[in-house]
């Protein structure tokens, strides 16, 4: 089940009926108020949020969402009619694991949807990833290469994660800043460029799986 949050009527209908589609229970509210009420009942797969709402916006919704130990698990989309870094990044900072700007395509909708789904099953369901010498344990944040015990900063950490999670996938900078960042550096992508050369000097010989895919960005693979 998804929930979404948008006081247009119009675009509302068309969200509910477009995801319905796409094999996507969907259930629509207007407000905070009505939204709370039916999460005390059922507890959805996913909320798409939109900003600009009546009495009370989507980023104060969404700092309860996450301030909630019933409800801070829920994937949250927002949706905005805001483009500005600012809004993305105080949603993102605030625990939002997504943003679409409007008007947007349904098509681009549903992607994004698929995509938070998958990384939310995998992070449910994954306790630990290991490849060759090198072991991640997501409920711990721990990384052992060799057995031994790695200590990471968070961002190092992260890049690891989003790394391994994606083996043979390659990455572009600017979507390692705006994952692992939450927004990126208007171009400025050499923040990440430091943060593999820290992490790599820290996995010591598992280093060699960080590939750098020149002009491009990473990947994780043998």
């Amino acid at each position: 089940m998804i929930y979404c949050v948008e006081d247009d009527r119009n675009i509302q209908e068309m969200i509910i009926y477009s995801l319905n589609s796409f094999g996507y229970k969907t259930k629509g509210f207007y407000d905070s108020l009505s939204l709370f009420v039916e999460l005390d009942n059922k507890i959805p797969e996913l909320i798409l949020l939109d900003i600009m709402l009546p009495k009370e916006d989507g980023l104060s919704i969404l700092k309860k969402l996450k301030n909630s130990s019933k409800f801070n698990n829920i994937p949250v989309i927002m949706l905005t009619a805001k483009s500005t870094e600012f809004d993305k990044v105080k949603g993102l900072n605030l625990g939002a694991d997504d943003y679409i700007s409007k008007p947007f395509g349904i098509m681009e909708l549903a992607a994004r949807i698929k995509a938070v789904l998958r990384r939310n099953n995998f992070k449910e369901n994954c306790k630990s990833i290991k490849f060759n010498n090198i072991e991640l344990f997501i409920d711990k944040h721990e990384v052992k290469v060799n057995g031994l015990t790695i200590n990471l900063t968070l961002k190092e950490y992260k890049l690891l994660v989003e790394l391994m999670t994606n083996s043979g996938v390659v990455q572009t900078r600017e979507q390692l800043l705006e994952k692992i960042w939450g927004y990126d550096y208007y171009g400025e992508t050499r923040t990440v460029d430091v943060h593999i050369r820290t992490l790599r000097s820290k996995i010591n010989e598992a280093s060699e799986y960080i590939q750098t895919i020149r002009g491009v960005g990473y990947k994780f693979s043998e």
